[in-house]
C-alpha cells in the first residue's frame, strides 16, 4: 500500500490534470476531503473543531480577521492593518439580529478581549457558536500579532455529526509538493486528536472549485 503522502500527491496531481480540471475564467480552490470509518460520533472525543495554520497559505486567500476591543488592541489591530469592532458596534447590535448575523459572517475568524467575550457570546454567539468560530479570547495586554498572523493562514478542521472532514488546501496555480504539504497537516491534525486515525481513513476525495472529484477509496484488509 502507498504512503497516505504518496496517495494525496497522486490524487492533487490527478485532481489539478486537464481531464479533471477544465480552466475556468477564476482562479479555483482546491479541497481536500478525509471519510474516516470506525468512528463513534456519540463519544464527545470524537467530536471536535480545530484551527489547523497551513504551512503553505496562498497570499490571494489569506482569511479576514477582526479584532473586538474595547481600545486596549486598537493600536496592534491599525499596525496589522485588520478591522476594529468596537463595544459601542456590539452593543449597537442588540436585538437587530440580522446586522450581529451579517457581521459574523464577514469575517472568517475573530480575536477578542476576555472581558468582552461574555457581550460577544450574548449579540454574535447565535451566529459564532455553531461554526465554531467563537472568538480567540486575549487579555488586553496581549501581543495579538502572531496570533492574527496564524488565523489568516488557518482552515478549519471539524468532526461534528458525520465522520468526514473537508478543508481548503490552497488554489490550482500553486505547485503539486506544496498542495500535498498542506493535505499532510490536515491528516497531522486528524492523527493528534483521533487514536490510530491513519487507519482509520476509509476514503479520500480532492477536487478543485468546479472540478470533476478524484477519489482513493481503501481496500478491505488496509
Amino acid at each position: 500500500m502507498p504512503s497516505l503522502e504518496e496517495v494525496t500527491k497522486q490524487l492533487i496531481e490527478k485532481a489539478l490534470s486537464e481531464t479533471n480540471n477544465k480552466k475556468r475564467s477564476f482562479l479555483q480552490s482546491v479541497e481536500l476531503y478525509v471519510k474516516l470509518r470506525e468512528i463513534d460520533l456519540k463519544k464527545p472525543e470524537n467530536r471536535f473543531s480545530l484551527q489547523v495554520e497551513l504551512p503553505n497559505f496562498p497570499p490571494s486567500k489569506e482569511n479576514k480577521v477582526a479584532v473586538i476591543t474595547s481600545g486596549a488592541l486598537l493600536a496592534q489591530a491599525r499596525k496589522l492593518n485588520v478591522p476594529v469592532i468596537s463595544r459601542e458596534d456590539l452593543e449597537s447590535l442588540a436585538g437587530n439580529k440580522k446586522a450581529a448575523r451579517k457581521l459574523a459572517s464577514q469575517y472568517d475568524f475573530f480575536v477578542s478581549e476576555v472581558s468582552l467575550m461574555p457581550l460577544v457570546g450574548k449579540i454574535l454567539g447565535p451566529f459564532l457558536g455553531p461554526k465554531d468560530r467563537m472568538p480567540v479570547a486575549v487579555a488586553p495586554n496581549a501581543d495579538i500579532t502572531s496570533i492574527v498572523e496564524r488565523l489568516k493562514r488557518s482552515v478549519l478542521v471539524r468532526i461534528k455529526s458525520q465522520s468526514t472532514v473537508s478543508s481548503f488546501i490552497g488554489t490550482e496555480d500553486m505547485p503539486v509538493e506544496k498542495l500535498n504539504e498542506n493535505a499532510a497537516r490536515i491528516i497531522s491534525a486528524l492523527e493528534q486528536k483521533i487514536q490510530d486515525a491513519r487507519r482509520k481513513i476509509d476514503k479520500i476525495v480532492v477536487k478543485t472549485t468546479m472540478g470533476s472529484p478524484v477519489r482513493y477509496k481503501r481496500k478491505k484488509g488496509e
